[in-house]
């Protein structure tokens, strides 16, 4: 039993993993569908239509399917040979691994060119929605590979540890939802705000 329990926990976890690496691929290709230059439902009809287009494809390939019953022998196999790949047990080499860990780490942000980026997507407007500020991240390099399958939680987390003013209830076109706010943008950072009252008590 322990001979084939091995090989079929293998199997397992492999195809959890390549079935959640397909849903993570096809969520990101649909929010890359969503526009940054436009607002409200217009912005989201890309979307709309990645989702559309998925669908059809997922129904085009059931009917296929249902016409040629032996291409499901094609199909198990090459799903077969995913899950073994991805099901592969990580090595870990004790020696070699801390000295690749700093280069695998990612660079922090910069909170001055964040601050840039976001108050370039607002334009002129009061605000921008995390997620409109998470799908231009995802479609331009170099942040594409980083936010791959990041969450709007996952950026508001990073926003909050570089300092920058979040809220939920921001409104841009006349929805509410997590984002920032153009005036608190234009505040004086913390650490500016400190510095200058560090320069006016040393002058006087």
């Amino acid at each position: 039993m322990s001979r084939l329990a091995r090989p079929a926990a293998r199997l397992a976890n492999g195809s959890a993993a390549v079935a959640r690496g397909l849903v993570r691929r096809a969520t990101v290709w649909v929010a890359r569908g969503r526009r940054a230059d436009l607002t409200g439902w217009r912005a989201a009809l890309g979307c709309w239509l990645r989702l559309a287009l998925l669908t059809l494809g997922l129904y085009l390939l059931w009917r296929v399917v249902r016409a040629v019953p032996a291409l499901l022998w094609l199909f198990s196999g090459v799903w077969t040979v995913a899950a073994w790949r991805a099901g592969r047990p990580a090595t870990q080499d004790p020696i070699e691994t801390p000295a690749e860990a700093p280069a695998e780490a990612a660079p922090e942000l910069d909170r001055e060119a964040v601050r840039t980026l976001l108050l370039t997507l607002m334009g002129t407007g009061s605000g921008v929605h995390l997620r409109t500020v998470l799908t231009h991240l995802q479609q331009h390099p170099p942040t594409a590979a980083r936010t791959a399958g990041w969450k709007v939680a996952d950026l508001r987390a990073r926003l909050v540890a570089l300092r920058v003013p979040v809220d939920r209830s921001v409104k841009v076109a006349g929805v509410p939802t997590w984002g920032v706010r153009r005036r608190d943008l234009e505040a004086p950072s913390p650490a500016a705000a400190q510095e200058a009252s560090t320069g006016a008590s040393t002058a006087a």
